[in-house]
């Protein structure tokens, strides 16, 4: 059996429905984040990998 992701909308979202906000969902090691207009893609990612995209962006690092 499948882990099926609960989606969430960000925060940042307004809590407005539309079609104009990002989605986040756990399943087991994984992180996904999608766009709502765009339900049918998503982007797949680790926990690490998200935390370590963040602190960059944060710190305003660019990739190497």
């Amino acid at each position: 059996m499948a882990d099926t992701p609960r989606w969430q909308k960000s925060t940042f979202s307004g809590g407005a429905e539309g079609n104009a906000c990002v989605e986040l969902a756990s399943t087991f090691g994984n992180i996904h984040l999608r766009e709502s207009d765009t339900p049918v893609k998503a982007l797949t990612t680790t926990p690490a990998a998200l935390a370590h995209l963040l602190l960059g962006i944060r710190e305003g690092l660019s990739p190497r």
